[in-house]
């Protein structure tokens, strides 16, 4: 009997807490490969699709299971996406132990969308997704004051109330940071 192969998947590395990756406590997994080559970015060493190393899906789901404190998962490379098909299982799993998921991409939701019928494996992917942080990194777009992204073009898509309505949907934390606070505001 042949015995099924574990999915393995070129990562650059793994936080296994973070706390700036998205919400709450979570292990953060660097993808290793990055077409988009953002000038500026904070991770260029996940750029190199030959570099980092290869991990079983296993390991990383043993890591998961023995941290009973994490909220959720994150990818961020590198791109996600251009892993995607190593990484649906990862995903799936993720879900089944009750996690949220996070996924950041230099794509963008609607370049996303555009390529679902060539690229079926990228929408696969996404559907388990609870936020999406989308768009390249744009050095003129810099921002410290925003959550989670590093250029004010990048958005926190709330993904599965966008693919219910069928455009994009920003989260609520997204949505809390653009509201006007009263005890800012000068008279």
């Amino acid at each position: 009997m042949e015995q099924e192969e574990t999915p393995r998947l070129r990562i650059a590395g793994i936080e296994p807490e973070s706390f700036v990756d998205g919400p709450g406590i979570r292990m953060t997994i660097f993808t290793q490969g990055c077409h988009h080559n953002c000038p500026g970015c904070h991770n260029p060493q996940t750029h190199d699709f030959k570099g980092g190393h290869f991990i079983d899906i296993q390991e990383i789901l043993d890591m998961i299971d023995e941290n009973p404190l994490l909220d959720g998962v994150t990818f961020s490379g590198g791109d996600p996406m251009d892993q995607a098909k190593a990484l649906i299982p990862l995903a799936r799993e993720i879900k089944e132990r009750g996690m949220n998921l996070v996924i950041f991409t230099g794509y963008t939701y609607e370049r996303l969308m555009d390529l679902m019928h060539e690229r079926p494996e990228l929408f696969e992917l996404l559907t388990f997704a609870d936020i999406l942080i989308d768009g390249p990194f744009i050095m003129a777009k810099k921002s410290l004051e925003i959550k989670f992204r590093g250029s004010t073009n990048q958005r926190i898509i709330d993904v599965q109330e966008s693919l219910m309505q069928g455009h994009v949907v920003l989260h609520q934390i997204q949505l809390d940071e653009m509201k006007v606070r009263p005890d800012l505001v000068m008279a």
